[in-house]
């Protein structure tokens, strides 16, 4: 990894200060210094800078080889189905997937199957079967949380806490983000809240199975235990869904190039 091309947390007030992903992309299209380049597509601007934010310093460098496939997509007309892919991604991979850490396999099963979200025709349906995983959730966090552990009840229930945190932070977070922009607040909403507290139940329920929040002494650490490989996996997920959304087409650039980007179809 080159030294001089770094993407750093958060924005900066100049560029001797660090960039972060989308302050790249404005240096790499000649824009003035900003983490708001104008040739960007704001869904895909959102979601970069979500994941730029979510993501640990090493892990994050995972996104430059897309930042340049996100210049000239401000004005493509994609925005919209951008929307509706990452609102599908939140309902049929990125919820299943809490629920089978949670041992509500049949749930998330139901999801991947049938919560298929291609545009707004679709997304009543999905809702329904996102309220029933909220619901079933709800209720197997109420039974794994109505007896207390022989010890260490209260440490278990705050880890419980930082995993329902947790299980947003990243990758749902930068879905949501994208889907917000693409197809707005009140389209989504709903969907995105069932599909948050589904997730967020299943979290603390894993957290609470495993033996992370006996052995650590501060909840985020018994969290972070329980759910890394989940946390991670829905990452590189995430990746893949901005993979998906992006051009192939890379545009000439100055230097510093970008490694060459995983072709991918929109």
């Amino acid at each position: 990894m080159s030294s001089d091309y770094i993407l750093a947390y958060g924005t900066h007030a100049s560029a001797q200060d660090g960039r972060c992903a989308m302050e790249w992309v404005s240096y790499l299209a000649g824009e003035p210094h900003s983490d708001q380049p104008i040739c960007v597509s704001p869904v895909l601007r959102a979601m970069c800078i979500a994941l730029n934010d979510g993501l640990e310093q090493q892990p994050r460098q995972r996104l430059r080889p897309y930042l340049t496939r996100t210049i000239g997509t401000s004005q493509d007309g994609l925005d919209t189905q951008r929307g509706w892919m990452a609102m599908d991604w939140l309902a049929r991979v990125y919820t299943p997937a809490w629920l089978r850490l949670a041992g509500l396999t049949h749930a998330a099963e139901r999801l991947e199957a049938d919560a298929v979200i291609h545009g707004p025709d679709d997304l009543a349906a999905a809702l329904d079967l996102l309220e029933v995983a909220r619901r079933e959730t709800r209720a197997a966090r109420a039974h794994a949380f109505g007896s207390p552990l022989p010890t260490g009840w209260a440490a278990a229930l705050a880890a419980g806490v930082a995993g329902r945190e947790a299980a947003w932070a990243c990758a749902g977070a930068a879905a949501w983000a994208a889907a917000r922009i693409g197809i707005g607040d009140i389209a989504g909403d709903r969907a995105r809240a069932a599909a948050r507290a589904a997730a967020g139940d299943a979290a603390a329920i894993a957290v609470r199975h495993s033996r992370a929040s006996a052995c650590h002494a501060g909840a985020r650490a018994a969290a972070h235990a329980a759910l890394e490989p989940t946390l991670e996996r829905l990452a590189a997920s995430a990746l893949t869904l901005l993979d998906r959304m992006l051009p192939t087409e890379v545009l000439p650039v100055p230097e510093p190039a970008l490694a060459p980007p995983t072709p991918a179809l929109l």
